[in-house]
């Protein structure tokens, strides 16, 4: 099995290769995501991924360069409705769209870029990482708790059933 390797997308070349991996993400969803801007998200990358508060990672195969998956980490802004949710004092971000393309499948590619994203998360000062999956997403929904995410209070508004929310505290905080 070939290594992989994750790295920030700094390039237009690698943030063409995000955006063509966003797309894959949804079309492989089958989902509207107009409530969550996308096309804005797709047509300002990096836009809130940007570094030094966000990043735009991609994971490529070490011998073809091949890209196999990616993932992006943000900082949140709450909704006002939400915010009362989750205390002051606390930087929070969010892990947004995990992709691992099919052929790529079983090779630890996902666990090797939310492992990433938590370091980058860290590194920056967060203490806590919140995401969003559905209840349909159980691979997604296991790799999260084997990485120490536990089920959270919403953090948003979303329109989809079934919609599962996720956190984790980092910087040595622990959740209850």
């Amino acid at each position: 099995m070939a290594s992989i390797s994750i790295a920030q997308a700094t390039t237009s070349a690698d943030l063409a290769s995000i955006a063509k991996c966003f797309r894959a993400y949804t079309e492989w969803l089958d989902l509207d995501l107009t409530f969550q801007n996308f096309a804005t998200e797709l047509h300002d990358l990096p836009g809130k991924y940007a570094p030094p508060t966000g990043a735009l990672l991609l994971a490529r195969d070490c011998q073809t360069d091949e890209v196999l998956g990616c993932i992006g980490l943000r900082p949140l802004d709450f909704q006002q409705e939400y915010r009362a949710r989750y205390p002051g004092g606390v930087r929070y971000c969010e892990v947004k769209r995990l992709f691992v393309y099919p052929a790529a499948r079983g090779r630890r590619v996902a666990r090797a870029l939310v492992a990433e994203a938590l370091k980058i998360a860290e590194a920056e000062g967060y203490g806590e990482v919140l995401l969003d999956t559905l209840a349909t997403m159980k691979p997604a929904i296991a790799l999260y708790k084997s990485e120490g995410f536990i089920e959270a209070e919403p953090y948003y508004f979303s329109p989809l059933d079934g919609t599962v929310y996720m956190s984790k505290r980092i910087g040595g905080q622990n959740l209850k």
